[in-house]
């Protein structure tokens, strides 16, 4: 790939990310740096919430109808015929 085709795709994500900011092209060059680095750690943190889903989308809990709570307590749930005193 050549230097000019190069500047031509950091000029076109530039401009993706958002309005150019800055007094010149360094410091709008920048300012892209930062916002292309929160748009990976915007990438990263989404593709690890749709991972965790994912992975944990059959789970079944055995020998448990309830939940536990993060404290480890257990919450036992109740079912439309008990009754609920």
């Amino acid at each position: 790939m050549g230097k000019k085709k190069k500047k031509n795709i950091w000029r076109l994500w530039a401009k993706a990310l958002g309005e150019k900011s800055g007094k010149n092209d360094r410091e709008s060059d920048l300012i892209a740096g930062i916002r292309t680095l929160i748009f990976i750690s915007y990438l990263v943190t989404n593709v690890a919430i749709v991972a965790n889903a994912v992975r944990h989308w059959n789970d079944v809990n055995s020998g448990s109808q309830g939940h536990t709570t993060p404290m480890g307590m257990s919450v036992q749930g109740t079912t439309s015929t008990e009754e609920i005193r």
